[in-house]
């Protein structure tokens, strides 16, 4: 948010990022176990899969990285909610996951999905409420009377930012975190001899596209939410009657 900044500390940031993520460049390290553009092996998209079970140490180490790198990465995301679970406080993350499916959902659903948030977060003795400051919260509120995808901008990100300041830090000390990494994978090199990497070409397969992988995420989140809302007794008895 600086408009002037030093070159030395300019360039010693940018220092610091290249040291940080040059083992997980391509370009810089190598893919492993394999690249599968060149040897038509699919494992390392196998292993890196969005909600794979055990992750490999590499996208591990990435998520310490920063909030954002764990945030973004489903599976870094699905451990993080584990921690706060133990911890009794995920409803900043809650409100996060509404605020990004509300910024990238579609516009007919934009006023419901703005009505269930206030409810939840936002209003008055709501089950989940997140504590923001007055100011954010009274703008937040007031945005919502006539929602839009960014209504939700100042409210995210200081709750983005209490999460950085104090979650993320205590995530990555907790046993949570931790036994990812002992558990984490750690791939070794395919080393495919010309012969081999021929066989693979010709064994070529073709791979799973992502709406496809969507869809499938979509449906596996409509079934939980629908196995998690509360039974209307009435209507399954009204339905029972109807079929004798």
């Amino acid at each position: 948010m600086r408009s002037k900044v030093k070159s030395s500390v300019s360039l010693g940031a940018l220092v610091k990022y290249i040291t940080s993520y040059k083992n997980h460049d391509a370009f810089l390290a190598p893919c492993l176990p394999s690249n599968p553009w060149e040897t038509d092996h699919d494992a390392y998209w196998t292993l890196n899969m969005r909600r794979v079970e055990v992750p490999t140490k590499m996208r591990v180490e990435r998520w310490s990285f920063s909030l954002f790198e764990l945030l973004t990465d489903l599976r870094g995301r699905d451990d993080f909610k584990i921690f706060l679970k133990k911890e009794f406080s995920g409803e900043n993350l809650a409100f996060w996951e509404a605020a990004e499916e509300l910024k990238w959902g579609t516009a007919s659903s934009m006023l419901a999905k703005a009505e269930t948030i206030f409810k939840t977060f936002l209003a008055p003795g709501a089950p989940r409420w997140i504590n923001i400051d007055g100011r954010t919260m009274g703008l937040t509120v007031k945005g919502l009377e006539h929602p839009h995808r960014y209504v939700l901008e100042a409210a995210q990100t200081h709750v983005f930012m209490l999460m950085k300041k104090d979650t993320f830090f205590r995530y990555l000390k907790s046993p949570t975190y931790k036994e990812t990494q002992k558990k984490a994978l750690n791939p070794e090199a395919h080393n495919f001899s010309s012969a081999q990497l021929e066989e693979n070409a010709r064994n070529r397969s073709a791979g799973i596209h992502p709406i496809i992988l969507w869809q499938q995420e979509e449906e596996e989140k409509a079934k939980a939410a629908a196995a998690a809302a509360p039974v209307d007794v009435k209507a399954v008895m009204s339905k029972i009657d109807r079929k004798k």
